[in-house]
């Protein structure tokens, strides 16, 4: 089988699609596949894959997407009559025009990956384009899938809530498992963001939350990593001064052994997010045997049941309560609940489970038979 993938860029620093997706390629060639990644030449790569293909912006806004040059390849490809299926990742540019065109086009059967696009924050948030974008172009190109992808069950609810009937494949992304590492000594225990300081995130319910629980919690401290996106960074520095926190750290974004290391040194890690349709760093944190707080805005509802961290509602009062109990826990407690999350991201997030999980989707929705169980259909 060949596939063609498509997301509208890749980042040298691997980290949402520009790592999941690239990822699930190479887990798809593993299962011996033959595919191609498309992507906008968004920025230069020192050591691209070797499966990717880059096309240049068009004229026009970037932020849009616009690219002649990926539009004609993708015809090409189709044309040449050697593409068994497309699989389309995000919306909004476009790059995520273009596969529903060409698929509706040449009769090639599309999957697409929205990657949390069409949640009720994302579509509420953003340009105010995207009232005209959606009707016009996305929302056809998205019709034109014969089966969409959610990680998540909540991704499936925002399917169907914005009216597509297609079947959806319930797959998880995948994890790379860090080898274990004992933590870092040091005489203090560290509460861990880790993600884009970006408003969904919800970092300005953390702040005020850390400062309804610092004075009870003097060996805690607040570490928040990750880039800043848009000035949201600066806007929480302010709100951190306005609040007169204490024992909190900026410590701007971290990559490759760097992150892995914060992830494995912080002894509970946080993620109160509005909206996330995965939630990668919660994965990575547990591969490492960290246990965390997770809002649910996030689709990790067995962190409680697995007894591997806390799954909370979304808010200022949920989030102290959580902590209160959560920062009181013993470092014991603490290490039993990350080595159950540990072994529970080995068993059902491997990059070889997911990629054979899709490959099956992909025969289904190619050659017919019986559907996979983790296909919804109604």
């Amino acid at each position: 089988m060949r596939a063609i993938h498509i997301v509208p860029a890749i980042a040298e620093e691997a980290s949402g699609p520009s790592y999941s997706v690239v990822r699930l390629c190479e887990s798809l060639i593993e299962t011996g596949q033959e595919v191609a990644l498309a992507a906008l030449d968004w920025a230069p790569l020192a050591n691209p894959p070797h499966f990717l293909q880059t096309s240049p912006l068009g004229v026009g806004p970037r932020r849009l997407g616009r690219s002649p040059a990926m539009s004609r390849w993708l015809s090409e490809q189709a044309e040449s009559g050697s593409v068994d299926l497309i699989h389309n990742h995000s919306l909004w540019m476009m790059a995520n025009v273009y596969p529903g065109r060409v698929a509706r086009r040449h009769g090639i059967p599309l999957v697409v990956s929205p990657r949390g696009t069409l949640s009720a924050w994302a579509m509420q948030s953003g340009s105010a384009i995207k009232k005209i974008f959606w009707p016009l172009l996305q929302r056809p190109a998205v019709s034109a899938a014969v089966c969409l992808h959610a990680t998540a069950e909540s991704e499936y609810k925002d399917i169907r809530r914005m009216g597509f009937r297609q079947p959806v494949a319930i797959i998880p992304n995948g994890i790379d498992i860090p080898e274990l590492l004992p933590k870092a000594e040091k005489n203090y225990r560290t509460l861990l963001f880790l993600g884009r300081i970006h408003p969904k995130k919800g970092l300005d319910m953390l702040l005020p939350a850390w400062r309804a629980v610092q004075d009870c919690f003097p060996d805690w401290h607040l570490k928040i990593v990750g880039p800043d996106n848009r000035g949201h960074l600066a806007e929480m520095r302010h709100l951190a001064s306005e609040l007169k926190l204490e024992r909190i750290e900026f410590s701007g974004a971290l990559y490759g052994a760097q992150k892995w290391r914060a992830y494995r040194d912080a002894d509970l890690f946080v993620l109160p997010t509005y909206s996330e349709n995965f939630g990668m760093s919660v994965a990575e944190t547990l591969a490492v045997g960290t246990p965390a707080i997770v809002s649910k805005g996030a689709p990790w509802s067995e962190l409680s049941a697995r007894k591997a961290g806390w799954w909370i509602d979304i808010g200022v009062d949920p989030l102290v309560a959580c902590l209160e109990s959560a920062l009181a826990c013993s470092n014991d407690t603490l290490d039993e609940m990350g080595h159950r999350g540990r072994e529970w991201v080995e068993r059902e997030y491997s990059w070889q489970y997911v990629g054979q999980r899709m490959v099956q989707t992909y025969r289904w929705v190619t050659q017919g038979g019986k559907c996979p169980e983790w296909v919804i259909e109604d």
